[in-house]
C-alpha cells in the first residue's frame, strides 16, 4: 500500500459532456445469471483510486476489471469506476489518465473515514467502506454488504451524441424523507470502458497496464433534498472520455462524500 501525504479538500465539481447516437446505446447489464435465477440485484458503486504511477496499484486495477467482468455477489450489480488520482505524476511517470478532480474526491474520502493521508490503491464501496484495493476478501464482505441497503432508483434515458455532447435524461425516486435525512448530490461520470498504456518511465518501467471504466469527467448535475426526486434533461461535454465506447454512470451521493444512496449506467458503443 502506497501512502502519499495529500490534503484533504472539498470535491469541486468538474464540468462533462458527451453524447452518442441512440442507436449506439445500451444500459449496462450484470453478467448472464442461469436459468431460473430471479434473484433481484442491488446496484452497488465501486470506485477504485488508483495510478499507473504505483507499483502497487495492478493488482488492484486487475481486481476491478475481475469484479466488473464476473459479478461475483449474486444480489448484487457492481457499477466500478476507475478514478486516477494526480498525486503520482511528478514521481517518474504522468499518468494520462489522472486528475486533480480525482484526488480531490478521494481527499474527501479520506477526511471522512478519517485517514491521515490519501493512498493508493484504494478501493471505496459505496461511499461506506475504504480498504487496499487488491483485497478481494474485503472487496467482497463490502459488496455483500452494500446489496442489502436499500437505495432510490437512478435512471438514465434518451442518452445520445450531438457532436462533442452526450445529450441524456437523468432521474431518480424520491429521496427518503426523515428527521436523520440529509441533502445529496446527483453526479454524472463519463469512463472509458478500457484503456490501455505502455509505461515507459517510473516504478512501473517496460509495463503494459490495462485498466477499466476510466473516469474522464465528473460532472455535479445538481442536489436533491429530502422527499423530493430529480429529473433533468443534461447536456455534458466528452472532452477526454472516448465517445465511441464509453459508460455513463448517474450518482446520488449524500454530500461531503457520504453514503450512495442510487446509481444507475448505461453504455454507449460502436
Amino acid at each position: 500500500m502506497k501512502r502519499h501525504t495529500f490534503p484533504i479538500i472539498v470535491v469541486v465539481a468538474t464540468a462533462l459532456l458527451g453524447l452518442l447516437p441512440p442507436r449506439y446505446v445500451r444500459t449496462a447489464s450484470a453478467e448472464p445469471r442461469p436459468v431460473g435465477d430471479a434473484t433481484p440485484r442491488t446496484p452497488v458503486l465501486v470506485e477504485l483510486f488508483t495510478s499507473e504511477g504505483c507499483s502497487d496499484c495492478p493488482p488492484a486495477d486487475a481486481l476491478l476489471e475481475k469484479l466488473d467482468r464476473s459479478q461475483p455477489v449474486r444480489n448484487a450489480q457492481l457499477v466500478v469506476l476507475s478514478e486516477h488520482v494526480d498525486y503520482w505524476d511528478d514521481i517518474g511517470w504522468k499518468d494520462p489518465y489522472s486528475s486533480h478532480e480525482f484526488s480531490l474526491r478521494q481527499g474527501e474520502y479520506a477526511h471522512r473515514f478519517g485517514l491521515d493521508s490519501a493512498y493508493t490503491p484504494q478501493m471505496v464501496v459505496d461511499g461506506e467502506a475504504q480498504f487496499v484495493g487488491s483485497d478481494e476478501r474485503r472487496a467482497i464482505q463490502a459488496i455483500e454488504g452494500a446489496a442489502k441497503a436499500e437505495k432510490i432508483w437512478v435512471a438514465l434515458s434518451s442518452v445520445h451524441l450531438e457532436g462533442n455532447t452526450v445529450v441524456a435524461h437523468v432521474e431518480s425516486g424520491t429521496l427518503p424523507s426523515s428527521n436523520s435525512a440529509k441533502p445529496a448530490n446527483v453526479w454524472l461520470a463519463f469512463a472509458d470502458d478500457s484503456d490501455q498504456s505502455n509505461v515507459r518511465r517510473g516504478e512501473n518501467a517496460g509495463r503494459i497496464l490495462t485498466h477499466v471504466a476510466v473516469v474522464r469527467s465528473l460532472t455535479q448535475l445538481g442536489t436533491i433534498d429530502p422527499g423530493r426526486a430529480f429529473s433533468r434533461d443534461v447536456r455534458v461535454s466528452t472532452e477526454n472520455a472516448n465517445p465511441r465506447n464509453m459508460r455513463v454512470v448517474a450518482i446520488v451521493q449524500e454530500m461531503a462524500a457520504g453514503r450512495i444512496l442510487g446509481v444507475g449506467s448505461a453504455r454507449l458503443s460502436n
